[in-house]
């Protein structure tokens, strides 16, 4: 995520339909797919298409920019920081403006390559679509931004006199320069709420009220489609003396997913990891790290022990995966499969504490598993509690060249060896 929000550090865990589970509390859309939302808010955008092959642009250009010189070309992957991105085939920068008769091999350029971002990591994201907008004639940039806080337990605005560039900079240098303005959820913003933003950006040239009345609006898209954060960067004047949107980012509460059906239907999914699609679509709690240890665990808390101790002992955990405590044997072997199709896991271990979920279970997946997928890595199991010794029955009986541990430190000391032999 680009901005000073950032990305959320350690991401909730997201599963559909498991009162028992948390959810991933936030998904995220394409700029173009935020823009058009703000639009239908009454918030000013600029006016731009979306395209997903050098062929649609001309037409593309003809139908909205019959007339317009100059063309912003936007690259749209899920991540921050495009401007100054670069893509592996060379390319220098995610966002280029560029002449009309130029758009069409840019696009090109852009379109199916993979772009690499500081918020990306080495294996950037592909661009499967470009975004051209109007270029406008701006003549301020500002921050803005709305997101939730847990100090005052509401939403909070902040706003910047300068923006984009990267905001984390400006805060750290100059923090006199960010307003945060906290919203009483019960009340709603206020116009003396608004006046604070529009003085935090402290505008040139755009109109006092007018620039309150489109604070008034972001916030009333904030609270309407369920956002987790809205940012904006840069937040613009334009020569007419509006104030505009020229960028949009935005986050949704997953929870609130069954009243926000139509904004749901907008997630790409091919902007994901596919490793947390495919542990989703099994009710899964899964988010993939770097690590070499695959981890299997049931509980949440026991599961970030898991990776804790794996981490004492000289191990990095491939991934956080709680199974939780009604998992199906089902469940279990796509548990598997998404482990063991990290080419980056060296090791899986299998660390459960039988409470509602039956050590049986997990050992009948796990025989399973190993029968569907070549379990080509050392797996260490860990069973205690509820029908443990049924659990242990089976992974003996089923001949599975497996490596047993009697507690935590001991099964993640033979992990780490695994992994590292």
């Amino acid at each position: 995520m680009r901005g000073m929000i950032g990305k959320i550090a350690s991401k909730s865990l997201s599963v559909a339909g498991k009162w028992q589970q948390q959810q991933l509390r936030r998904l995220n859309i394409h700029e173009y797919q935020g823009a058009e939302l703000m639009g239908k808010y009454g918030i000013n955008v600029p006016k731009g298409v979306v395209v997903t092959s050098a062929e649609q642009v001309q037409k593309a250009i003809q139908d909205v920019f019959p007339n317009q010189n100059e063309i912003v070309v936007k690259s749209q992957i899920l991540a921050g920081g495009r401007g100054l991105g670069t893509f592996k085939s060379g390319l220098k920068g995610g966002v280029h403006i560029v002449k009309s008769n130029e758009v069409e091999d840019i696009a090109g350029k852009m379109l199916g390559q993979i772009l690499v971002t500081k918020q990306t990591g080495p294996q950037g994201k592909v661009v499967s679509k470009v975004y051209l907008c109007e270029k406008m004639s701006l003549v301020n940039e500002m921050y803005f931004a709305i997101t939730l806080d847990r100090t005052t337990c509401g939403p909070l605005i902040i706003a910047c006199k300068k923006g984009g560039t990267s905001i984390e900079d400006l805060a750290e240098k100059f923090p006199d320069m960010i307003i945060k303005v906290p919203i009483d959820v019960f009340k709603g913003i206020t116009d003396e709420d608004a006046a604070k933003v529009v003085d935090g950006l402290a505008p040139k040239v755009a109109d006092r009220k007018d620039s309150m009345e489109q604070v008034k609006k972001l916030y009333k898209l904030f609270c309407a489609c369920d956002c987790t954060m809205l940012e904006i960067n840069p937040i613009a004047e334009t020569s007419d003396n509006k104030l505009v949107a020229a960028d949009a980012k935005l986050n949704f509460d997953d929870n609130a997913a069954f009243r926000q059906k139509e904004i749901f239907a907008l997630r790409d999914s091919s902007q994901e990891d596919p490793r947390e699609v495919a542990a989703a679509k099994a009710d899964l709690n899964y988010i993939g790290l770097d690590g070499e240890i695959g981890c299997m665990v049931n509980g949440a808390g026991l599961a970030m022990a898991t990776m804790d101790i794996i981490k004492l002992h000289g191990g990095t955990p491939a991934n956080f995966l709680d199974v939780g405590g009604n998992a199906s044997e089902n469940q279990v072997v796509e548990a598997f499969k998404i482990l063991t199709s990290d080419d980056k896991v060296k090791a899986i271990l299998v660390n459960i504490f039988g409470g509602i979920m039956k050590c049986d279970v997990i050992a009948s997946g796990i025989v399973n598993a190993a029968k569907q997928v070549a379990l080509k890595v050392p797996v260490v199991v860990r069973l205690e509690g509820t029908n443990v010794d049924q659990g242990k029955r089976i992974l003996k009986e089923s001949g599975m060249a497996l490596i047993t541990a009697e507690d935590l430190d001991d099964a993640a000391e033979k992990a780490v060896k695994a992994a590292a032999s």
